[in-house]
């Protein structure tokens, strides 16, 4: 499916087409579907 996704992004050049094939990447790399995200505090440290 990755294969397929990139061959479409690299000839139509589609932004939504490249997403989808990061999107899905990641999907591979982490099957879980627990996302890396940096938390974000909710009060600024002084």
């Amino acid at each position: 499916m990755l294969d397929f996704t990139w061959k479409v992004f690299s000839r139509t050049g589609n932004i939504d087409t490249y997403l989808l094939f990061k999107e899905l990447e990641e999907d591979r790399e982490n099957p879980d579907g627990m996302k890396a995200e940096l938390a974000e505090p909710d009060y600024p440290l002084l």
